[in-house]
């Protein structure tokens, strides 16, 4: 008995940003702002630390996702 199992390309997608373009420009320029402006006056406590360490992944990820493009990666792609 033989089984036929077809071959299946598997998209992937992730997202990027283009080394020396524009948009890496203002990724590092709008992150250098959230870190510049992070709100550090009290830290006292461990609920107000975890607050503005998600708030600062938070803003993080946002400018990723402004600032990249999402892209499609198949067998056929360079690395």
């Amino acid at each position: 008995m033989s089984i036929h199992i077809a071959e299946e390309n598997i998209v992937t997608s992730k997202f990027s940003i283009v080394k020396n373009s524009k948009e890496e420009e203002n990724f590092i320029k709008d992150i250098s702002y959230v870190i510049k402006n992070i709100n550090i006056s009290d830290l006292s406590y461990s609920n107000e630390l975890e607050d503005t360490t998600n708030s600062l992944a938070l803003s993080l990820e946002n400018t990723w996702r402004i600032n990249s493009k999402q892209v499609n990666i198949i067998k056929y792609s360079k690395s």
